[in-house]
């Protein structure tokens, strides 16, 4: 019998080899506005921020005066941008399509993420619909707050739980994720954390209980070892 009751993923980094495109997408939207964004902030800085809180923070470490209307603006050219990006590039990573069908016929799994719900199901529906193996995908939009806050982990969870009847507890559920914030969100939701150094190294996922290169070297059986204490 099982321990392990449920799974949540993140997607950018995780499932879908995403963020050096959102990188690309949110640095040639900010450059037509006379922003510079090196890729060493991205990652060292933002890269954990859903679009909106991403250019928030933005503008107010660079103390620039900014209409919500322009900043609207920005948000939708960064969107178009990446459509276009992600309508050339494969992107799931090497063994995420048949980590989440095997896992998903054994515990019911989830998507905790900060990126659009459309940009989401546009990859896993060219991933061979594998939308339809996820009971609950919470995206950018969906809570109030954004990771590193705890708040997009726990409505995964709830949406997990109350599509098993309640029958699921977050302290036998494990969080899959490639950065520090994402960690932190999943921590504080109280979950089991996986980190993937798909993005970072080992060293820099703080919060992680295991870290491996890739959900490819990840089965059922690694995660639950999570539970062994």
């Amino acid at each position: 019998m099982r321990v392990l009751q449920g799974i949540i993923l993140d997607f950018d980094g995780v499932i879908a080899n995403t963020e050096p495109l959102h990188l690309r997408a949110f640095q040639e939207t900010l450059t037509e506005a006379g922003i510079v964004l090196s890729s060493e902030d991205y990652y060292s800085r933002y890269l954990g921020f859903d679009d909106a809180t991403l250019f928030q923070e933005l503008v107010s470490d660079r103390e620039l005066s900014m209409p919500e209307d322009r900043l609207s603006a920005l948000i939708k050219r960064k969107m178009s941008k990446l459509q276009l990006l992600l309508k050339n590039e494969s992107v799931l990573f090497p063994g995420a399509a048949e980590f989440i069908q095997r896992c998903s016929s054994e515990v019911p799994i989830a998507i905790a993420s900060g990126a659009e719900r459309h940009e989401i199901l546009e990859v896993l529906a060219t991933g061979g619909k594998l939308q339809d193996q996820f009971s609950a995908i919470v995206a950018a939009g969906d809570t109030a707050e954004s990771k590193p806050l705890p708040a997009p982990y726990q409505l995964a969870f709830t949406q997990l739980r109350d599509r098993t009847q309640g029958n699921i507890e977050a302290r036998y559920c494990v969080a899959i994720e490639d950065s520090r914030w994402g960690l932190a969100s999943a921590k504080a939701a109280g979950l089991r954390c996986v980190g993937v150094t798909n993005t970072y190294p080992a060293n820099e996922l703080l919060g992680a209980d295991l870290a491996v290169s890739g959900l490819d070297k990840l089965t059922l059986e690694i995660l639950e070892t999570l539970f062994a204490n």
